[in-house]
């Protein structure tokens, strides 16, 4: 919000809200750090966010409004899609025939009022508000999804009966069948599951809490609420979704583990389901799989430049191990795909052993582990070998046995592709160290190590944006801009003269029809760690992860950071969005 520095500062010292003594050395940070003094009473602790903000509504003349635990008519909120509230911070709360008040962190924010404006065709009334207010507003959405498929659901929940059982006394499997193929639960199941990937969701949970029960979709990366049902049906849902994925219906004490496949629209859909009992009944985790996710290329992924060429030239090699690293949900699995793509050519026998087999595909031997009947990685792989493979992709390195087996393989002439749970490239290495993989075969099987990450992506039409002098020293604290720049101009993705102060990035820009938060899908942000010589010798003489990724970047490794903000640059996503994953 612009705010004359010289009000604010008449305003606090009247007010007595921070010292003047305390005021002295504020305004020295904020001169010495070339930034404004709203920003440096927040980051002492001087004043908080909220209270900040309320002074800016009296200076500013501006109405400061509460709406905590108050309700919205839903008409008047769903006026600004939540989407847009959501990135935005800005919520309708009040209208009539000519005015449509909207409460806002930041009345500064024209795009997003100017969004509003022509939506509703009222004249807009900015009112300053706190971000409890916001918060509550935005519970209020939870009702978005009753909005669109309201009908079939609220009708469907209100012709469940459910069954009442006293404390401690279990439905009998009749029963839960009878309940789990009644129309109404059929209904509100294939409605859930329909909403979500018409929304691109990644995973639908299925919450029971103390008294209802909450749905939320991850999409793009993040968990959104998408409803709340009755606690009543939670029983029903729970057990349509066990039939379903063929589990044990009267089983609640232990988690299950089930798939079940469905087709819409022409498209082929598979659910990997875990139930989990909890304190309030059985929580249930969907992890849609899209069987036509298939034809990925490297490029397409995110690889570039230097790090392409490194993935290259280890795919081409015979013998060896391609590692890809990153917690659950980066994209790993993806990744692994898309190389085996690439070597799944006649001449060669490709073998899997995955846990679970994720994306079908041609011409490959896909083998998926079965723990509950003693089938692991470790003797599967085992078995995999004597099937004479030339090329073995495991799903995941779990443990010190296989481990040990897939280092063996790559030794004895296969090319080994896996995945690994670690934060950066580097960490793989004291990692395979720790399930007992001896330095020296080390060196001689690792040829690649892939981190990543997923960042979500921007949408068609973007704002452009350069870089404040105050931001460019805040991501030289993290990041090598100037190196980023660099790699920039060497692939001839900017012109030669370009500097960082005049270096383009994008912001979203909300409010599209088909892109209302301005993002849209996700993309991969990477480090590619090449297994040099130099780097041999530092795993040999048993050097830490933190060595090893100076004398990786020394040799031109981007970090993920720089990768980011490499993507940031070239209208992929943003800077915002690379600091949240990243910072994660």
């Amino acid at each position: 919000m612009h705010i004359e520095e010289e009000q604010l500062k008449e305003f606090i010292l009247d007010a007595g809200i921070v010292s003047k003594k305390d005021f002295v050395d504020v305004l020295k940070e904020a001169k010495e750090k070339d930034t404004k003094i709203g920003e440096v009473l927040l980051n002492k602790g001087k004043i908080k966010e909220d209270d900040l903000r309320r002074v800016y509504a009296h200076i500013l003349g501006i109405p400061f409004i509460s709406l905590a635990n108050q309700k919205i008519d839903f008409d008047v909120l769903s006026l600004i899609p939540e989407p847009i509230a959501r990135n935005n911070n800005i919520v309708a709360f009040a209208k009539d025939s000519k005015n449509l008040e909207v409460a806002m962190l930041d009345v500064d924010d024209l795009n997003a009022i100017d969004f509003v404006k022509k939506k509703v065709g009222l004249k807009i009334l900015p009112r300053l508000t706190d971000s409890e207010s916001i918060k509550s507003a935005l519970l209020q959405y939870q009702k978005s999804l009753k909005a669109e498929f309201g009908d079939i659901i609220e009708k469907a929940t209100n012709d469940i009966h459910t069954v009442e059982t006293k404390e401690g006394e279990v439905e009998s499997e009749e029963e839960l069948k009878k309940m789990a193929e009644g129309l109404p639960v059929v209904k509100i199941v294939d409605t859930l599951l329909r909403h979500a990937i018409l929304q691109n969701a990644s995973d639908i949970h299925v919450e029971p809490m103390e008294k209802e029960l909450l749905v939320r979709y991850r999409i793009d990366g993040i968990l959104h609420d998408a409803m709340v049902l009755p606690k009543g049906v939670s029983a029903s849902i729970s057990a349509r979704i066990k039939i379903l994925s063929k589990l044990k219906l009267d089983e609640k004490r232990l988690p299950q583990d089930g798939r079940f496949k469905i087709e819409t629209d022409g498209q082929k859909v598979s659910f990997r389901v875990s139930i989990l009992p909890i304190y309030y009944g059985e929580k249930i985790v969907m992890r849609l799989l899209k069987e036509n996710a298939s034809g990925f290329t490297l490029e397409s992924l995110g690889f570039h430049g230097e790090g392409l060429e490194r993935i290259h030239k280890a795919i081409n090699q015979k013998t060896g191990t391609i590692l890809t690293t990153g917690p659950t949900g980066s994209g790993k699995t993806t990744t692994l795909y898309t190389l085996l793509d690439l070597l799944n050519t006649p001449e060669v026998n490709i073998s899997t052993i995955e846990d679970p087999v994720e994306y079908q595909m041609q011409r490959i031997n896909q083998t998926q582990v079965r723990p509950d009947i003693g089938f692991t990685f470790s003797n599967g792989l085992r078995s995999l070998i004597r099937q004479d493979p030339d090329i073995i992709m495991v799903g995941e390195i779990r443990d010190n046995e296989t481990a040990s087996l897939a280092t063996n393989a790559a030794l004895t002439g296969h090319l080994v592709l896996s995945t690994l749970h670690t934060n950066s490239a580097a960490g793989a290495i004291p990692r395979l160290m720790d399930m007992k993989i001896e330095p020296f075969l080390l060196v001689s099987t690792v040829r690649v190590i892939i981190a990543q990450r997923l960042v979500r992506k921007l949408c068609g039409s973007k704002e452009k944006r350069t870089l404040k002098k105050s931001e460019i020293e805040s991501l030289k604290k993290s990041v090598d801009l100037e190196k980023v720049l660099r790699v920039l101009k060497e692939e001839g993705v900017v012109d030669s003269k370009t500097k960082l102060e005049t270096l383009i990035f994008y912001s979203p820009k909300t409010g599209q029809d088909d892109c209302e938060d301005g993002y849209s899908g996700r993309i991969g942000i990477h480090e590619i760690l090449n297994v040099s010589n130099t780097i041999k010798d530092l795993i040999i003489s048993g050097a830490t992860a933190d060595t090893i990724q100076e004398q990786a970047v020394k040799e031109g490794m981007l970090t993920m950071f720089e990768d980011g903000i490499y993507k940031a640059a070239i209208g992929v996503t943003t800077i915002e969005e690379v600091l949240r994953v990243v910072s994660e």
